[in-house]
Formats: C-alpha cells, sequence, structure tokens
C-alpha cells in the first residue's frame, strides 16, 4: 500500500477483483494443506506480485502459528488485507475458504447420507481406514521442527507436553483444549520462574466447555465449531479429537465410519482442513448445519487479523506468546498422534486394515502425498464394495 499524494487516500496495489480471482485460485487449487497454502501464497505475494516482502511474509507465518485456529486461513486472510485492506481481507478470505467448502458439502450429501450408493460407501470406507495413517504422518512431519525450537533445558517438557497431548486425544478428546492451554499456561508459569518474574495466567474460557456442552441443537454445533476455530492450537489435525468427541461419543451425530469419511473429505478437498467441522455440521443438521459450522469456525480468524493484523510483527517479538506455544505446540503434536488411536476403532473389516498399512507405506516408504493415498484408498475400497466385500456398519 502506498499513500495518494493529493487526498491522502490509500493506493492500494490490487483491486477487489484481483483479489477475488487470486485467493479464490489458491482456494481451488490449493489441495494439501497448510503447506501447500504457504507455498502458493509466498509465490503470489512475495515472488510473483511482491505485495509483501519476504520478511513480513515470514512474520506473518510466525505470528499466524502464535494464534489459535486455522494458521493458512489466516494467512490468507492476512495477505489479502495487506494487498486491500479490510475489504480486500473479507473478499480474500470467502475467495479461499468458499471453494473447498461448497465441495466438501456437496460430498458430505453423498457420502453421510443413510444409504449412499454402495460404491460410495466403499469408498468413503476405504479412504476412512487410511486416515489414521495421515493422522501419524501429519503429526511426525511436525516433530523436527518443533524440536529443533526447544530449548536444550525444556526437551524434557517438550516430551511431557506431547504425552499429555496423546493421552487427552486418545481417551478424552472433549478436554483437549483445556489440555493445551494447560500445557501452554504451565511452560509461561515455569518461564517467568527462571526470569524471576510475576504474572497471571487467565483460563475462563475453557470452564465454559460442560455447560455449553449440554445444549443440544444449533448451539451444540456453534460451540464444536466455536473449539475448533477459536481455542484449537495446532490446526489440522489437532481439531479431530475435539469434533469426534462431540460427533460421535456425545451427540451421536454420525457414527465413528461417517466421522472417518468426513475427516477424509477434508483431507481431499482444496483450501483448509477446518473444513471438515462442515460436514459434522451437515451430520448434525443438513445444510443449514454445515454453514453454520462453517461460519463459526472462521469468523474467529476474521476477527483475528481484522482487529490485530497491524500488531503481527508485536505479536512474533512477544515473548509469553512464544512461550506459550513452546508448551501448547508439542501437546498439539501429541494430540495429532494420539488421535490415530479413536481413528482405527471404527475400522471392523480386515481389508481395511490392509488398507491402513498400505497408506503406511505409500507415505512414508513411497513418500506420495495426502491427497494421492487417500484417493488410491478410496478407489480400492470402491472395488472391494463392487465385487461384493463386505462393508463397515
Amino acid at each position: 500500500m502506498t499513500v495518494g499524494a493529493d487526498r491522502g487516500e490509500p493506493a492500494w496495489t490490487a483491486s477487489l477483483g484481483t483479489v477475488a480471482r487470486q485467493w479464490g485460485r489458491i482456494g481451488c487449487l490449493g489441495f494439501g494443506g497448510p503447506p501447500t497454502h504457504i507455498v502458493m501464497l509466498r509465490e503470489l505475494c512475495v515472488d510473483r506480485r511482491q505485495w509483501l516482502t519476504n520478511a513480513e511474509f515470514e512474520d506473518a507465518v510466525v505470528a499466524c502459528n502464535l494464534l489459535p485456529g486455522p494458521a493458512s486461513t489466516q494467512l490468507a486472510i492476512y495477505c489479502a488485507s495487506r494487498v486491500r485492506g479490510r475489504p480486500g481481507a473479507l473478499v480474500g478470505g470467502l475467495a479461499f475458504i468458499l471453494p473447498g467448502l461448497m465441495l466438501v458439502l456437496a460430498l458430505a450429501s453423498l457420502f453421510l447420507r443413510h444409504a449412499p450408493p454402495r460404491w460410495i460407501a466403499g469408498a468413503g470406507a476405504g479412504a476412512g481406514a487410511a486416515v489414521a495413517a495421515v493422522a501419524v504422518h501429519a503429526g511426525l512431519g511436525l516433530i523436527r521442527p518443533s524440536w529443533r525450537r526447544s530449548g536444550a533445558t525444556s526437551r524434557v517438557r517438550w516430551v511431557l507436553y506431547a504425552a499429555v497431548g496423546a493421552l487427552a486425544a486418545a481417551t478424552f478428546g472433549a478436554f483437549l483444549v483445556l489440555v493445551l492451554i494447560l500445557c501452554g499456561a504451565t511452560e509461561v508459569v515455569i518461564h517467568a520462574r527462571e526470569r524471576h518474574n510475576q504474572m497471571t495466567v487467565m483460563l475462563a474460557a475453557p470452564a465454559t466447555g460442560p455447560v455449553i456442552g449440554t445444549i443440544g441443537g444449533s448451539a451444540a454445533v456453534a460451540w464444536t465449531a466455536f473449539k475448533v476455530g477459536a481455542l484449537a492450537y495446532g490446526g489440522g489435525f489437532v481439531i479431530i479429537p475435539l469434533m469426534r468427541s462431540d460427533a460421535v461419543d456425545h451427540y451421536h451425530w454420525m457414527t465413528g465410519t461417517q466421522f472417518l469419511n468426513a475427516v477424509a473429505l477434508g483431507q481431499v478437498t482444496p483450501g483448509p482442513v477446518t473444513q471438515t467441522v462442515a460436514a459434522v455440521g451437515y451430520a448434525a443438521a443438513g445444510i443449514g448445519g454445515g454453514l453454520l459450522a462453517a461460519a463459526v469456525a472462521f469468523v474467529p480468524s476474521f476477527g483475528f487479523i481484522l482487529v490485530g493484523g497491524n500488531r503481527f510483527d508485536r505479536l512474533r517479538a512477544n515473548i509469553t506468546a512464544q512461550t506459550f506455544l513452546a508448551g501448547a505446540g508439542p501437546a498439539a503434536i501429541g494430540a495429532i498422534l494420539g488421535s490415530a488411536i479413536p481413528l482405527t476403532r471404527p475400522i471392523t473389516q480386515t481389508w481395511q486394515l490392509v488398507v491402513l498399512l498400505g497408506a503406511g507405506v505409500v507415505l512414508f516408504a513411497l513418500r506420495r502425498g495426502v491427497v494421492t493415498t487417500l484417493i488410491a484408498a478410496a478407489a480400492v475400497g470402491s472395488a472391494v464394495a463392487s465385487v461384493g466385500g463386505p462393508l463397515p456398519h
């Protein structure tokens, strides 16, 4: 942005139409989750159009990872705001989110209905069987950079935080948000004591969970989506135990097999993985529930950027925020790995176990991408269904 010499008005570097086209392109082609989104945004905003410097982009990446909620979505909104202000943030964010959201809802109407065609049910069972391997792949990919960032004196705590996160995801996912926040707060307190500082940690928000969790209908859908969009650190697969606890165990909106289908849909569609929550909302209350869940999950991201985007440089330099993430981050990684345990429980057929093992080989030995792996698993499941093989109930 520059400032007009005559009237002192902002002279933005792109029109809203340009923002809609460019961010919509990323929303349509951004398969593969946050790594792909970051690469595409960097190529557009730094390398090709030079709307941001490399240092500004790196600051934004770090700051978005310090915030709760879907980091790549927040990065897309922030970059659009730098190009065209608040209107650009709204247009760019919606253009990034809506293509994948519409596709998720369309696919949910096929895969989550009461009696889908047999080949579709088989495709869902095949892709769902591979989801646990994808979760392990995602978690292991985050360990090395997080471990490198941890100092030698805090690596024991890193292991403890990761173990606590894994245990929470594997056993009582409903309280995962509280576990993540407590791990981050613990690291802040320890760091403060080491520096002989004093501080107070406020943790009021998670305490409302048991109260709101007793409400049904739209309020329950909204609360589930709010936890995903505003309280969850780590993004991606860390939201799975949060959603599964509500969708499968507490409210019974869907079966474990249907939830695996929903997770797979969030992985094979473009745009942010957080859109999985729309499939959960669809299972709870149809199209209206899916749209409500998506709106509640993504509104906090717009709020964070519109209100605090101009303070990103200070957020990156904020020691307390970085220290909090040093505790919450390993716990989130542990939660992603731990989520593989409940994700394997709905697998009831022998051929699904074979698909799970095959997915592990494809991801780790052959080093193929997540989307390719899930599509291949879906094809196997559809083939099994077509020849009359058994399907999970």
